[in-house]
């Protein structure tokens, strides 16, 4: 048949070539462009697995032409990467790995090992099965995995080898007032102060030989399990130095400015009219420590759910959350009476129960990655503020903030009208700044854009332990009492999940020293 008719074998042979075409070349303007390996830019902390330990390492890719010009286009499912390694035994080592597309020509590279990779391991990039800038990556190794206890030395050693920034406006704003820190009158005025009938909960915690104790006051201690498991995570990369403070386990500030002596207090939330020392919330920091494994939203995925282009998304204001303040009751009066901007529900009663009749009935949650189906999301506080806003922030939309007085450590970096659009606490001039914003589309694309480069510059993993490093080393360098392991406290060992798959062995260490 093929011999009599001859247009069934050009035809199959128009549809392969018509493929090999598109896979190296893609629209953008009317215009094709050619993506080109070796331009193509591959960077990031992960391609140092060797040096740098994260609980999930990754990397980006950004897309350029013969031209030298970055595409700013998705290529779609063209990309591979392969992680390759081997244990002391000779087995692969365990290792997860995703892409995730950034819907503007850049991807991330996220991997997650299990296993100490002894010997080399190797990082294959690959667009159409070709390599890509220094594709393939070789490391000598030896890799660890979170799990390994292998300090490289000191803290001052470690962020100079992530880069982390000198310092931190915010922490030199929140330790301005503790020049000098005797610890011992400090613990028993926090005792007095916070401890009476259970009212508020807090921990004391001491490092001392880059070890865990504590000991907690109060009813409700369990988000004690979100500061140990940063500290034992730090301390498996660095020596901490020893150092000893108090942690707010509640979401409210709780140093009054004008009661003294003043408390230092570490707390997840500020607050202007209060004095605690902010850290990154448990919220933030978790996600960072369990990403790839018990979370599915953290600042790495939420910036792969982008693709609905800007053009389709609907222009209305996005809100979903429970009743937790009174003005997220207002929003939903606000909703009702402006349909066409504003799509706003509550997923659950607490506060509020006895109103339930008059703002329910309660819907059911929304996927977080759902939300950026339309172009406005509302970020309204909670009990203080909405510990959402970084994922806002690094999603597609643009973000409508409230005026609050409540703040995370990174909010003062922010800036209205160019990271986000602002609103009164009231709530009264916010149907004025959706219609602002629908009407500025070009403008508040921008502000969007805005937003989540600064997540990706400022809230990265590698951020996130930067911020606490210099935290620590701030703090003790203001301990003037000794540092020691208080009558009554806790030892709060490091555990190694590791050893189900292989043992660590460090070879900073032997084992002797590390037990």
């Amino acid at each position: 048949m093929e011999g009599q008719y001859p247009w069934a074998s050009i035809m199959k042979a128009s549809v392969v070539l018509l493929f090999l075409l598109c896979t190296f070349y893609y629209v953008k303007g009317g215009k094709k462009f050619k993506v080109d390996v070796k331009r193509t830019k591959v960077y990031g902390p992960g391609l140092e697995p060797d040096k740098i330990v994260y609980p999930v390492r990754y990397f980006f890719i950004e897309l350029y032409n013969a031209k030298g010009n970055r595409i700013e286009k998705s290529v779609g499912k063209s990309f591979t990467v392969q992680v390759e390694g081997e244990t002391t035994q000779g087995t692969n080592c365990r290792v997860w790995t995703q892409i995730l597309d950034r819907y503007d020509g850049s991807y991330i590279v996220r991997y997650r090992t299990y296993q100490t990779c002894r010997k080399l391991l190797t990082i294959h990039v690959l667009y159409n099965s070709q390599h890509v800038a220094e594709s393939p990556y070789k490391i000598s190794g030896p890799v660890y995995s979170e799990d390994c206890y292998c300090p490289i030395g000191d803290i001052s050693s470690w962020q100079e080898l992530v880069s982390c920034p000198t310092s931190y406006e915010q922490i030199n704003y929140d330790l301005k007032n503790f020049s000098e820190v005797d610890f011992e009158p400090v613990l028993k005025e926090a005792a007095k102060r916070f401890n009476q009938a259970g009212s508020r909960s807090f921990c004391n915690y001491v490092i001392k030989d880059n070890k865990v104790y504590r000991k907690c006051y109060g009813q409700h201690v369990g988000f004690k399990m979100f500061m140990d498991n940063i500290l034992h995570s730090m301390l498996r990369k660095m020596y901490l130095p020893d150092v000893e403070f108090i942690i707010n386990l509640g979401d409210w500030p709780l140093v009054d400015p004008k009661v003294k002596p003043l408390i230092p207090v570490f707390s997840w939330c500020g607050s202007e009219d209060t004095a605690d020392i902010i850290m990154p919330t448990y919220d933030i920091t978790e996600a960072t420590l369990e990403m790839m494994g018990r979370v599915t939203l953290d600042l790495l995925s939420v910036q792969s759910n982008n693709d609905i282009p800007w053009h389709e998304k609907k222009s209305q204001a996005f809100w979903r959350g429970r009743d937790s303040r009174r003005e997220r009751l207002d929003l939903i009066t606000l909703a009702r009476e402006h349909k066409h901007l504003i799509n706003a529900s509550l997923t659950n009663f607490f506060f509020f129960k006895d109103e339930e009749d008059t703002y329910g009935p309660k819907e059911k949650h929304v996927s977080f990655f759902k939300f950026f189906d339309f172009k406005y999301q509302i970020n309204i506080d909670g009990t203080v503020a909405a510990y959402r806003l970084p994922y806002l922030l690094g999603g597609s939309g643009v973000v409508l903030k409230q005026d609050s007085p409540y703040y995370e450590f990174f909010y003062h970096d922010l800036e209205p009208y160019v990271h986000y659009i602002p609103f009164k606490r009231d709530l009264s001039d916010l149907i004025e700044k959706i219609e602002w914003a629908a009407s500025n589309d070009d403008k508040v694309r921008v502000i969007a854009e805005n937003g989540r480069q600064y997540v990706q510059e400022n809230l990265m993993p590698k951020n996130i332990y930067c911020y606490h490093a210099a935290l620590f080393q701030e703090w003790s360098q203001r301990l003037k009492s000794d540092v020691v392991v208080r009558e009554g406290m806790e030892f709060v060992p490091i555990k190694e999940n590791e050893k189900r798959f292989g043992d660590c062995q460090c070879h900073l260490l032997n084992r002797h020293d590390e037990l």
